[in-house]
């Protein structure tokens, strides 16, 4: 495990799918992210742990172009990503499951889903992804014409990731995934992440309910205030007495 003298450098054991090499992230003049440097290995899950403001949503947002890094560079597949559109980003097989869902509440699930696959043409491939996200969550084929406003806050989540996997991503990055929702729909949704990840697609999670990330994480980093403090496997980090008084609740 290591501290985070050094971060990113050891990482999780496997080829980088995902680079962070220095990224430093801004708003306006206040610097969010202060250099971070990790890697998140193909067919993995690797987890971002961290409080509130520590620089979770701004590391996904960084990688997926919606707030471009000033320094540094993010390197998806080989190729620098820094600095291109989203749009472009999406198509080279990045998908980011927004905090908070961000759904079109006026359209169906349906119309929801099938947003997700704007960057793709062949309408065959579109149904055959729609028929497994479907496969993923039964229940959203049974609202498929439900306006996807009146959904539950599960429900509602399920229809991000699926919409997410409508564009057949690589790489999954997902936001709070379990933020607000009951305890049986979080068991729910970190079970069809595994599904998710057992069927190739590689997911870094950001999640505050360190226990239920860690459980299925391969690879675990902690980001306070905008640096990597700490890194470790999945079971390191969960035993790890600092992980456990501040992310665990436990002393």
């Amino acid at each position: 495990m290591s501290n985070g003298a050094d971060p990113g450098t050891s990482g999780a054991s496997g080829q980088p799918l995902l680079t962070l090499d220095g990224v430093e992230t801004y708003y306006d003049s206040i610097r969010v992210l202060k250099g971070i440097s990790f890697k998140v290995p193909e067919r993995s899950v690797v987890a971002l742990l961290g409080a509130n403001g520590a620089g979770k949503s701004t590391t996904l947002k960084s990688i997926s172009g919606l707030v471009p890094p000033a320094r540094g560079t993010v390197t998806f597949m080989g190729r620098r990503i820094d600095g291109l559109p989203t749009e472009q980003i999406v198509r080279l097989g990045i998908s980011h499951v927004p905090e908070g869902r961000e759904l079109f509440p006026e359209l169906t699930v349906v119309e929801n889903l099938k947003m997700g696959a704007y960057t793709r043409t062949e309408k065959r491939a579109i149904r055959d992804s729609l028929d497994r996200v479907q496969a993923h969550f039964p229940i959203l084929a049974e609202r498929r014409s439900q306006l996807a406003g009146t959904l539950s806050g599960g429900e509602q989540q399920m229809v991000a990731i699926g919409r997410a996997l409508m564009a057949e991503p690589k790489l999954m990055l997902l936001d709070e995934p379990s933020l607000g929702l009951a305890p049986m729909l979080v068991e729910e949704i970190f079970r069809i992440i595994g599904e998710i990840h057992q069927s190739g697609t590689t997911v870094l999670l950001v999640e505050q309910n360190a226990n239920k990330a860690l459980s299925i994480a391969d690879y675990g980093y902690v980001l306070e205030t905008g640096t990597i403090s700490l890194e470790g496997e999945s079971q390191q980090l969960l035993r790890d007495d600092h992980v456990r008084r501040l992310y665990l609740g436990q002393r």
